[in-house]
C-alpha cells in the first residue's frame, strides 16, 4: 500500500477544477459572477472558438488593489466571507475563493485591475498554476479577466470537450442566464469577433424580450407576488403557447438555480392547464432572506436548499398557479394563425377589408333582427336539423339543460341587440355549430373558434373543485341506475364508500357482480349515472388509499367532468351556445380544458384578409 503523502497545491487546484470547471461556458458562468459581485454596471465579454481558444470578461466593477492581485489567484481566498457565520446568509454569487485559482491551474490567465482611486492598473499572469510579478498596465477602471488554451496541460479533460459550436452553445446559454438574472447591468457578446448581444440596462420585461425574444414576453403572464420576506415576479408562458421544449428559467437571489423543489412547484402550477406533450415556459426571480436558503451544496452553485421548502414550494405553486387562472375575458386571445402557423397566414400584413359588402351581410345575417323573430341565415354546410334549431329558438328561453346547468348566468345568455359593443364579452356572441363539435362565433376582431365540449369540461370541473372544497352535494336519483360491476368494481364500491359520498355518490351492492348508482353529484345529473360511476370507480381502484385519494382528489374531478360535460354532437340552440361563451368568459382557465388542450381560438379578420388574398 503506497504511504500516505500530501498533495501538491497544484494538483489540488486541478482537482477542483474537475468540480468548478467543467467546460468554457462555467469559466465564463465565474467570471461574470465576480464581475457582478464586484457590482459591476456594464460587462463586456468575447469569446473565441467556443471559449476554449479565449474568454474574456471586462467590467467597470470596483476592482482589486495592486496587493491582492496575487490573492484572487490563490486557493481559497475571497472578499466575500471571513467568519463561519457568512455561510448562513451569502448574499453574493461567488463566495469559495477557488475559481479563478482552480481556472488558473489549467490555462493561461491574464488578471488586469484598477481599484477606484488608484492612478493606474495593474497586471497579474498565469499559466497552469506558475505567476509572474505584478507589473503596471493600462485600464480605464474595473477588471478584466482573460483565459486562454483552456485544459491546455491536462490533454485527457480537453478531449472531453466537443466541438467549438457546441461549446459555443453553452457559453451562450451561460452568458444568457446571467443577462437574464440581472437586467440593471448592460452586457455585451462576442464570439470569433462577431457581436451577438447588446444588452443596455433596463427593466426585467425589456430584458426578457431581448434574450428570450419578443413573443415569449407578449405570450406569457405577469407575475408579482410578495408575502413577508419572500417576493416571486417575471411571467410564465400561457399553456396555449407552450411549446414542447421551452424555456425555463428560475433565478433565487439573482442566481440561476434547477431545484427540485421549485421545479416540482410549477408543474403542479401547469398541472391542470398543460397538455402532457407541451413543457412549461416561464423566467421567475425568487427573492428571499439569504439565511432561508443554502447555497452552499454543490460546486457549481446551481443547485439550493430551501431552509422551509414546503413553504417555499407552495408560495411558488400558488402564485404561479393563480397567475395562470385568469378567464378568457381576462387573458389575450389565443391567436388559430399563429398556433397553425399556416403559411397562407405568416404573409405579409393587408389591410382589413372590415366594410366589404360580403362582411356587412354575414354580420347582419347573424345578429338578431329588429322584429326579433326573423328568420336567420345560416352558412352552406350546417345541417338541415341545426337550421331548424336556429330558426325556432331566436325569441326562445334557453333549454332547462342549460337552466339547470348556468343556474342564474341564465339571464345572460340571450344575444345583443343590434349594434350593442362587446368589449365585455370578447368571446362575442354564437353564429351557428359545426358538426355538433364547435361553436362559431363573432366578436369584434372576427372568428371565434370553440370547441364546445372542451369548453364545458373546464366549467364543470371548475365548479366542481369549488363545489368539492366543502363536500359535493349529492342528488338523489328517481329511478337507481343499476348496472352489472365488475368484482374488482364491486369491491372498490364496498371499500371506498367515504370517498364516494365526499365526491357526492351514493352507490349501493345488490349482489356480487350488480350495483345501483342512487345518487350522483349534484352538478353532474344531466351525466349518464352508470358511465360516471364507472369511470370514477376505475380511477379510486387506480389511485387507492384515503390519502392517495386525497392528493389525487382534482384528477377524480377532472374525470367526473369530462363525462359530466356537453358531449359531441348534440345540437345546441343559439341561447345555449351564447351560455357556454359567457360562463367561460367566467370561468378561471377556461383557455384550456382539464387535459391541457384549448378551448378556444380566434381568427382575425386580418387572417381572414390574408387567407382570402384581400388587398392584393
Amino acid at each position: 500500500m503506497a504511504a500516505i503523502h500530501t498533495l501538491p497545491d497544484l494538483l489540488i487546484s486541478q482537482i477542483a477544477a474537475g468540480e468548478v470547471v467543467e467546460r468554457p461556458a462555467a469559466v465564463l458562468k465565474e467570471l461574470l459572477e465576480n464581475a457582478l459581485d464586484a457590482a459591476a454596471k456594464q460587462i463586456d465579454v468575447d469569446v473565441a472558438a467556443g471559449g476554449v481558444k479565449r474568454v474574456r470578461v471586462v467590467d467597470d466593477g470596483s476592482g482589486i488593489a495592486r496587493d491582492e492581485l496575487p490573492l484572487a489567484l490563490a486557493r481559497h481566498a475571497t472578499s466575500k466571507i471571513r467568519v463561519p457565520g457568512d455561510l448562513e446568509a451569502i448574499a453574493t454569487l461567488g463566495f469559495r475563493g477557488e475559481a479563478l485559482a482552480s481556472i488558473a491551474s489549467v490555462a493561461r490567465v491574464a488578471l488586469v485591475s484598477r481599484a477606484a482611486g488608484a492612478p493606474h492598473a495593474w497586471r497579474i499572469e498565469v499559466e497552469g498554476g506558475s505567476g509572474s510579478p505584478v507589473a503596471p498596465a493600462a485600464l480605464a477602471g474595473g477588471t478584466s479577466v482573460t483565459v486562454e488554451e483552456l485544459f491546455f496541460n491536462t490533454p485527457a479533460r480537453r478531449k472531453f470537450l466537443r466541438t467549438d459550436a457546441t461549446e459555443w452553445g453553452h457559453c451562450d446559454e451561460a452568458f444568457r442566464r446571467i443577462a437574464l438574472a440581472h437586467p440593471h447591468v448592460g452586457f455585451t457578446l462576442h464570439h470569433n469577433a462577431r457581436a451577438h448581444y447588446r444588452l443596455a440596462p433596463g427593466a426585467r420585461e425589456t430584458r426578457i424580450a431581448a434574450i428570450l425574444g419578443d413573443a415569449f414576453a407578449a405570450q406569457a403572464a405577469r407575475i408579482d407576488v410578495a408575502a413577508g420576506d419572500a417576493a416571486l415576479a417575471g411571467v410564465a408562458v400561457r399553456p396555449a403557447y407552450a411549446a414542447r421544449g421551452g424555456g425555463q428559467y428560475v433565478f433565487v437571489n439573482g442566481r440561476f438555480v434547477r431545484d427540485r423543489v421549485l421545479a416540482h412547484a410549477l408543474r403542479e402550477a401547469y398541472r391542470d392547464v398543460l397538455h402532457h406533450d407541451r413543457q412549461p415556459a416561464y423566467a421567475l426571480w425568487l427573492t428571499l432572506d439569504p439565511r432561508r436558503v443554502d447555497v452552499n451544496v454543490h460546486p457549481q452553485k446551481t443547485e439550493v436548499r430551501f431552509r422551509d421548502s414546503g413553504a417555499i414550494h407552495e408560495f411558488v405553486r400558488r402564485a404561479v398557479e393563480r397567475a395562470l387562472a385568469a378567464t378568457a375575458a381576462g387573458q389575450p386571445a389565443v391567436s388559430a394563425a399563429a398556433a397553425l402557423g399556416a403559411t397562407a397566414l405568416a404573409s405579409a400584413e393587408a389591410p382589413r377589408a372590415v366594410g366589404s359588402a360580403s362582411a356587412v351581410a354575414w354580420s347582419e345575417a347573424a345578429q338578431p333582427r329588429s322584429g326579433g323573430s326573423g328568420p336567420r341565415a345560416t352558412p352552406p354546410g350546417v345541417p338541415q336539423a341545426s337550421r331548424q334549431a336556429s330558426l325556432a329558438i331566436d325569441a326562445a328561453e334557453p333549454s332547462a339543460f342549460y337552466a339547470r346547468l348556468f343556474g342564474e348566468r341564465t339571464s345572460d345568455v340571450a344575444a345583443p341587440a343590434e349594434g350593442e359593443a362587446d368589449a365585455a364579452h370578447p368571446l362575442g356572441f354564437a353564429l351557428a355549430q359545426l358538426h355538433g363539435v364547435y361553436i362559431l362565433a363573432q366578436n369584434r376582431h372576427g372568428l371565434v373558434l370553440v370547441d364546445m365540449h372542451a369548453a364545458h369540461e373546464r366549467i364543470v370541473y371548475e365548479r366542481l373543485k369549488r363545489a368539492a372544497d366543502g363536500g359535493l352535494p349529492t342528488q338523489p336519483l328517481l329511478v337507481p341506475a343499476t348496472f352489472t360491476a365488475e368484482p374488482l368494481e364491486v369491491a372498490t364500491a364496498e371499500a371506498h364508500g367515504a370517498a364516494l359520498d365526499a365526491l357526492g355518490f351514493a352507490l349501493s351492492t345488490l349482489g356480487p357482480t350488480t350495483l345501483a348508482v342512487r345518487g350522483v353529484p349534484a352538478p353532474l345529473t344531466d351525466a349518464d349515472p352508470v358511465t360516471l360511476a364507472r369511470a370514477v370507480l376505475h380511477d379510486i381502484r387506480e389511485f387507492g388509499g384515503t390519502q392517495a385519494l386525497a392528493a389525487r382528489r382534482d384528477e377524480l374531478l377532472a374525470t367526473m367532468a369530462c363525462h359530466g360535460a356537453v358531449r359531441a354532437n348534440r345540437l345546441l340552440a343559439l341561447p345555449e351556445m351564447n351560455a357556454l361563451l359567457r360562463e367561460m368568459e367566467a370561468t378561471e382557465r377556461g383557455g384550456q380544458c382539464n387535459h391541457g388542450r384549448p378551448t378556444w381560438y380566434q381568427l382575425s379578420l386580418a387572417d381572414l384578409d390574408r387567407l382570402f388574398l384581400r388587398g392584393r
